[in-house]
């Protein structure tokens, strides 16, 4: 009997011990490895690439640094839909004081897009602080498809609920004098949108509007008594 108590012990020594074996391995095992999620280069000589250019009509060029390592698929769209010239012309049709300015909609309206399928969202860590690019999209989470959006200030409850894609790295108070409006009376529009690497020449200066001539009759205002 002493034998047998023996041989069943050694057996449950032996059922045991490669058990403790894949624990002490797994417990020297390195931690898995965090997502990377790359720092924005703010220097416009760095992966032009990776840099969207939008000339507004008010004058002015905002540069974006697009982030691939946060939200490649969104990088992808909206490289491609510019090189299409998709976003040429396009205003700024929801603009709110202290929030954000969206567009990236050709009717204008809010509630157009592009012909491509919508994307799966690409939600990621990245904070919507100012000057973050970020895509907008309906009640579902997978229904981001053209249109993206500039916050003026920071929103931390858009965190993980929106696909944050870029940072503006140059022009933001370009960004800050968009009209506001939903839409707005005159809206500020996308002139041409580009990718750094394309080299594409600025569009020429916008003609200033003609003011109509101002004559004396104009000067007269009736008198009250």
């Amino acid at each position: 009997m002493f034998k047998s108590a023996l041989a069943l012990a050694a057996a449950a020594l032996t059922a045991i011990a490669p058990i403790g074996a894949a624990a002490q391995d797994a417990a020297q095992a390195p931690p898995p490895a965090r997502a990377a999620f790359e720092r924005i280069d703010y220097n416009l000589a760095e992966d032009p690439d990776d840099i969207l250019l939008l000339d507004l009509s008010n004058g002015r060029r905002v540069a974006i640094r697009l982030m691939p390592s946060w939200a490649p698929e969104h990088v992808e769209r909206v490289k491609e839909l510019t090189r299409q010239g998709f976003y040429d012309g396009v205003i700024f049709h929801r603009v709110i004081d202290g929030f954000m300015a969206q567009t990236g909609d050709p009717t204008g309206t809010g509630q157009g897009g592009s012909q491509l399928p919508d994307l799966a969202a690409e939600f990621n860590p990245m904070p919507h602080v100012r000057g973050t690019v970020s895509m907008a999209r309906a009640a579902s989470e997978d229904s981001a498809n053209s249109q993206f959006f500039i916050v003026f200030y920071p929103r931390f409850s858009l965190d993980k609920r929106y696909t944050n894609f870029g940072r503006v790295i140059d022009g933001m108070d370009a960004v800050d004098a968009i009209n506001r409006g939903e839409p707005p009376a005159d809206p500020t529009r996308i002139v041409q949108a580009s990718i750094a690497s394309d080299n594409k020449a600025k569009p020429a200066a916008m003609a200033p509007q003609r003011q109509a001539e101002i004559t004396a009759g104009d000067l007269n205002a009736p008198l009250e008594n």
